[in-house]
């Protein structure tokens, strides 16, 4: 998708969409080890960078988004609307997509 976006910031996910940045896979092993740049997969995890309000059910109720703006998830390793902003990459995912939230325990 081709945006003329400046900002990230500019994005209001609506409905029950939710907004995320994928997150960095760092550059070396735990053991010091470097990796090359076609070794790397996409990380499953992703910071949410914002939310929609949610969405209206049959008996006119808003439901909100199971997530909110700073949380990390988990996401398909497909799907999504890849929108890009300058040089960084973001995925716009439907609430009910993403598959968990990653606790920092």
């Amino acid at each position: 998708m081709s945006t003329l976006l400046k900002s990230v910031s500019a994005l209001k996910p609506l409905f029950d969409r939710v907004l995320v940045q994928r997150l960095k896979q760092e550059a070396r092993t735990a053991s010091g080890i470097y990796l090359p740049g076609t070794e790397k997969e996409k990380l499953m995890q992703a910071k949410v960078i914002a939310t929609g309000p949610g969405y209206v059910n049959n008996n006119g109720d808003l439901i909100p988004t199971s997530v909110k703006q700073g949380e990390e998830v988990l996401i398909p390793g497909f799907g999504g609307q890849s929108i890009k902003v300058g040089e960084e990459e973001f995925l716009l995912f439907r609430d009910s997509e993403i598959l968990a939230k990653v606790s920092k325990e």
